[in-house]
């Protein structure tokens, strides 16, 4: 988020439209890459979704939570981290699950949300005290770390032997593979950027606050993205891809954009947060346990009503 980027209306609509092709076209070339690296690297398309692609598609929320940390900008950048795990459950598996129904057992990625939901009590609490310190922060990434480490080491033996049979003739090859996913990575980041600077724009001329504009446009333009990598999800019948990017981008967004901008400089953080927007992500988190565990996946009601309440909570901040 640049302080003194100051453009015509014109020109912000222009960057808004121009940002939303490159996070499109980023997201197309991700997912691809991705899945091809996954089978060729003998790892789960759920792993890939929960690691690769989920942490890539992240890479704007870090950009900008780190933009505005140096700049002084504490409410951006803390409403970007939250804004963007309720956009992420409410919005896009909402509109995800609305268009078809998404199949994953609850077994398969617990240990993703009971980090996840312990990460959110955790930022809770630190709230109460109006800040979060610099060594939970270091204790986030190292977390994180960890779970990336033994997550690849547990799939690259469970896939070892179904990933020889997915090595076949035509397949493309590793560099390719990354070829995509780095082009992806850059249409994602410079998209994003080009996005939240053109929206803030637009967002100064009604005079809203820095939190707001944080879990709104910047959490809304940073999730775009994921957006668009589920909808491509979609399009190869991918679901573990989905919710794993979905549940993995949450992950990485606490564990990572939080935990390194709180280890370069302790974050300020607004008691609004307690009473409004970390209840709401909480409770984002603990509606996938019994969605996820009694009906192997989620339903077209289930995204129904995810979106129901995530426009609920956009008519409760306005």
């Amino acid at each position: 988020m640049v302080k003194a980027f100051q453009p015509s209306i014109g020109i912000a609509f222009f960057f808004v439209a121009v940002g939303l092709l490159m996070l499109f076209f980023g997201g197309e070339a991700l997912v691809s890459g991705a899945t091809k690296l996954a089978r060729r690297l003998g790892m789960s398309t759920l792993m890939i979704g929960l690691t690769v692609v989920a942490f890539g598609t992240s890479v704007p929320e870090l950009f900008v939570s780190l933009t505005a940390t140096l700049q002084h900008h504490p409410d951006i950048m803390i409403g970007n981290v939250v804004g963007s795990n309720i956009a992420n459950v409410g919005l896009i598996l909402g509109i995800s699950a609305l268009t078809l129904p998404l199949r994953l057992t609850l077994v398969e990625v617990w240990i993703e949300l009971i980090l996840v939901l312990a990460g959110s009590v955790i930022l809770l609490l630190c709230t109460m005290q109006g800040y979060f310190p610099r060594s939970i922060g270091v204790l986030f990434i190292l977390v994180l770390i960890s779970y990336t480490y033994f997550s690849y080491r547990g799939s690259r033996t469970k896939r070892s032997e179904e990933a020889n049979d997915h090595v076949q003739e035509g397949m493309p090859s590793i560099p390719v593979s990354l070829t995509l996913i780095a082009g992806g990575l850059f249409f994602l980041s410079f998209g994003a950027d080009i996005f939240i600077r053109g929206a803030a724009a637009v967002a100064r001329w009604f005079g809203v606050s820095e939190l707001i504009i944080g879990l709104t446009l910047a959490a809304v333009g940073t999730s775009l993205p994921e957006l668009a990598s589920s909808f491509s999800a979609l399009r190869r019948n991918e679901p573990g891809l989905l919710i794993g990017n979905v549940i993995g981008s949450n992950m990485f967004n606490l564990f990572m954009v939080l935990g390194l901008t709180a280890a370069i400089s302790p974050v300020e953080l607004s008691g609004e947060l307690l009473y409004r927007d970390l209840p709401v992500m909480v409770a984002f988190t603990l509606v996938l346990l019994p969605i996820l565990r009694h009906s192997g996946g989620t339903l077209r009601w289930h995204g129904a009503f995810l979106l129901a309440a995530y426009i609920g909570y956009y008519f409760f901040l306005f």
